[in-house]
């Protein structure tokens, strides 16, 4: 039997991909199937962010497939924030279990709340029978420890979610040390559910490895590597490349430059933004440490557009 074809998902990076990120991806790449939108921290019906609504509008998403994340542990909260991305036309939403940092999880949020699986037990009982939307997980193996994940699988198990998303290290880990496949495979054995991987896959050979290691899994969830090169998806799926890769980047890095110059209006925010951008993709070029340098230390439009036009005028070599 022929398998099915491989499923791209970019991840949800809070601070960067944004819609305007994810319209200016579209535009420029192929090969991804669709996105996860940053979370969206449940607050109660008076304090919900219009702003947080309009990133995920499916009216300003319409390159790029896009399912919103929201990140909670109040049941009813969860519930009003997904009625209103279901009138905005939202059939699918997922909840972050997997947030790895310690702000977060220190309120019962996102990986800190895998600790307790009554109290996820609880909630998805609550949400489940209080939305009409669909819900998948994003996970992590456990906030302490990796064994935690034994006793959530069963809960997960009680309840028809979509999918589970799982990046294959622990809270406290970040993303330090290796991700335990070991780990990935045998949660997806014991589960019910179908599994999405995610976690450190950077280039063809990473991506090889997790497909000769788990052949049924075919949807796989990529953040960091597609900010680092953003050609990975075709390449992954054999598709061809187009015109010069410099070129290609180019045109990407002007788009977004005009796409975030139309939303912030100082230029500190702006060279903020590209600056955050350059960090994932300078250091996939050969010997341009010094003119990636200028760009980071640039503090005027004028200075950052002249360094960022020298970087591609240089005869940079994309290493990836």
């Amino acid at each position: 039997m022929e398998k099915s074809p491989v499923r791209i998902i970019l991840a949800p990076l809070q601070g960067f991909t944004d819609v305007t990120f994810r319209n200016v991806f579209a535009r420029h790449f192929s090969g991804v199937d669709g996105a996860m939108a940053p979370f969206i921290p449940t607050m109660g019906k008076k304090k919900l962010k219009l702003s947080r609504l309009n990133d995920v509008a499916p009216e300003n998403n319409k390159s790029l497939f896009t399912i919103p994340q929201i990140l909670g542990n109040n049941a009813e909260d969860f519930i009003f924030l997904a009625g209103r991305l279901h009138d905005l036309g939202h059939r699918k939403i997922n909840w972050n279990l997997g947030c790895p940092y310690a702000k977060v999880a220190n309120k019962n949020r996102g990986s800190g709340l895998l600790m307790h699986p009554e109290k996820i037990d609880a909630f998805l009982d609550t949400v489940l029978s209080g939305i009409s939307n669909t819900l998948s997980v994003k996970i992590r193996l456990g906030r302490q420890s990796k064994n935690e994940i034994q006793k959530l699988l069963p809960v997960f198990d009680k309840y028809p979610l979509d999918e589970i998303i799982l990046h294959p290290r622990t809270g406290i880990q970040m993303y330090e040390g290796a991700p335990d496949h070991d780990a990935f495979g045998e949660a997806s054995r014991l589960s019910r559910h179908s599994f999405v991987y995610n976690g450190d896959i950077t280039d063809p050979a990473s991506f090889q490895v997790l497909q000769k290691r788990f052949p049924d899994i075919r949807s796989f969830m990529i953040g960091r590597g597609l900010l680092s090169n953003p050609f990975l998806a075709e390449t992954l799926k054999g598709l061809q490349a187009g015109k010069n890769k410099i070129s290609r980047l180019k045109d990407f890095h002007d788009d977004l430059f005009q796409g975030y110059g139309a939303i912030y209006s100082g230029p500190a925010h702006l060279i903020g933004r590209m600056k955050g951008f350059w960090g994932y993709l300078g250091p996939s070029f050969r010997g341009k440490d010094k003119l990636l340098k200028h760009i980071l230390k640039s503090e005027s439009i004028n200075r950052y557009k002249g360094f960022a036009a020298d970087f591609f005028a240089s005869g940079s070599e994309f290493l990836s």
